[in-house]
């Protein structure tokens, strides 16, 4: 499912774990994606899926983490998604629970620092202590030493997001790239929720 892109060096960036595609629509999902449509349109939204998703802590995913994954299904770029979308949103939703589930060892519903660098280092990522305290800080307000699954999702998929934008740059694979400043605002951007 994952690969190491770099043979274990530092520096190295890794494969997601989605994997979609589908020609029948499965009954529980057709169920779920009822159940979540409200407004009965045949589309999904964000502010729709927040309402079914609820992390560890009985909160709601963030506003963030579901346009994000409305965003990454949403083929027509209406800002919703039907239920073939929908079920590949589902797959990959569990891919990451079940990813996230796996390097909650402590199974606290969320993810700590030493999980949190196991976790990127079997998806293929090497980033030093300092960069994995950065990004817990930045999904966690609070404390600044924990991520929820929704807010484990979003960093995979900007660590993903970013780590493509990087490969497209980084030809000869060297781990270093020099690129104009309007070439990374453009990159910037593009990654950008």
């Amino acid at each position: 499912m994952y690969q190491n892109y770099n043979n274990g060096q530092q520096g190295g960036y890794g494969a997601p774990p989605y994997q979609g595609g589908y020609s029948q629509i499965n009954p529980e999902i057709q169920h779920w994606f009822n159940a979540v449509d409200r407004d009965r349109s045949g589309k999904i939204n964000a502010t729709e899926l927040q309402g079914a998703l609820i992390n560890a802590e009985g909160k709601n995913f963030s506003d963030a983490a579901c346009q994000l994954m409305i965003g990454m299904f949403d083929k027509d770029k209406s800002g919703t998604i039907d239920i073939n979308e929908f079920q590949q949103l589902y797959t990959y939703i569990n891919q990451w629970l079940s990813v996230f589930r796996t390097y909650d060892r402590d199974n606290s519903g969320q993810i700590e620092e030493g999980e949190l660098t196991q976790a990127l280092q079997q998806m293929g990522f090497r980033f030093s202590p300092d960069f994995i305290r950065f990004l817990l800080f930045k999904a966690d307000a609070t404390n600044h030493s924990q991520m929820s699954v929704d807010q484990f999702i979003v960093t995979c998929v900007q660590v993903q997001r970013c780590t493509e934008f990087f490969r497209n740059k980084d030809t000869e694979m060297k781990g270093v790239i020099t690129i104009g400043f309007e070439d990374f605002l453009s990159g910037v951007l593009n990654i950008s929720l």
